[in-house]
């Protein structure tokens, strides 16, 4: 399988021209390690296998782990409603949404970015300087007092700003920072020593810089695209061998008891596509026998983002790239080789 799905990257690398990382492997082979392009396209740096990337959405994983990890430890649980967990004020919000609603996507609040209504998050940042977002308490203006979108718990409507509450709820309830908490608790926990929530304004060594394309073969970095900094509904940069180190201490109940992985790896609620469902910070694909994939995926001007874990072969796939699109078209190639090994 290893030479096959080397050439169906290969080839897809060319079609797409994917600039990343990619990394494949199962309990003890890798299959694929390779990457494309440049970390800084102005010097000619070129991205390597230890290069880290932005994952966008992918590291609302991080956010559930750290509410679970909470859990578990008895600060809070997930039935606790929000108003009893965050001293901010939320006038229009529904008393009862919980934790769990926050996690699963159902809890019906605004968004600072509604994917349903706006298409470019660059236009958050027109009125809203992103250079002035260190924290998450910068978000809460844009969308605290706004009106509910639906009754909590009514469906599924992915929302980024419930992910910055439950950000908010883990500083409340540890006491640290968002970002302190992840990389003490997560990070070092899983080894993935060359992870953090970079600051754009200080990029540390073998960090890729994020490009946006346009048509006419001009470009532009994501620097003014986004917050200067990552937390709890995105932005952390992570290598592709780490993102596969917290698969593996993930499904190894490293890093939470294995009643809170089973939650947290739980399909609580169908999303908007057959056989697809969010567990917490975690989508989950099903197959007539059972789950096929857990995965996750990031996109932001700059970024695109995927990885899974296959349970049925403990094969986990890691797709980071510095581009705004490439890491989904990647995926797919990749999965015709690894989910039908004998035909390829």
């Amino acid at each position: 399988m290893k030479t096959s799905l080397m050439n169906t990257i290969a080839e897809a690398q060319i079609k797409n021209e994917f600039s990343g990382a990619i990394f494949v492997k199962d309990k003890n082979t890798i299959f694929a390690e390779k990457s494309y392009g440049f970390a800084n396209r102005s010097e000619l740096i070129e991205n390597k296998n230890n290069t880290a990337f932005g994952i966008a959405s992918g590291c609302k994983l991080f956010t559930s782990i750290a509410i679970c990890q909470l859990a578990e430890k008895g600060k809070l649980s997930l039935d606790t409603k929000l108003e009893d967990c965050l001293n901010a004020p939320f006038p229009h919000f529904d008393k009862d949404i919980t934790i769990h609603h926050l996690l699963t996507h159902t809890a019906g609040i605004p968004d600072y970015f509604d994917e349903e209504v706006m298409d470019d998050f660059e236009e958050l940042w027109i009125q809203n300087p992103m250079y002035r977002f260190r924290n998450l308490e910068s978000f809460l203006p844009l969308f605290q007092n706004q009106p509910m979108k639906f009754r909590a718990g009514e469906r599924f409507h992915y929302n980024n700003a419930g992910y910055i509450l439950l950000g908010l709820i883990v500083e409340q309830a540890s006491q640290l920072s968002f970002t302190d908490y992840v990389e003490e608790n997560i990070f070092k926990r899983a080894g993935m020593i060359h992870c953090g929530y970079f600051e754009f304004d200080s990029l540390p060594k073998n960090t890729a810089l994020g490009y946006i394309d346009f048509p006419d073969g001009t470009w532009k970095t994501n620097i003014y695209s986004l917050p200067v900094k990552g937390g709890s509904d995105g932005g952390a940069f992570v290598t592709v061998h780490d993102m596969a180190k917290l698969w593996d201490a993930l499904i190894q109940y490293q890093l939470i008891c294995e009643e809170y992985t089973l939650k947290l790896l739980t399909p609580h609620i169908a999303a908007n596509s057959d056989n697809s469902f969010y567990g917490y910070g975690v989508w989950i694909q099903n197959n007539e026998e059972g789950v096929l994939k857990y995965h996750l995926m990031g996109y932001d001007p700059g970024v695109s983002f995927h990885s899974a874990f296959y349970p049925g072969t403990s094969t986990s796939t890691v797709i980071c790239s510095n581009k705004s699109e490439g890491a989904y078209d990647m995926m797919k190639e990749i999965e015709k080789v690894i989910l039908h090994p004998t035909e390829s």
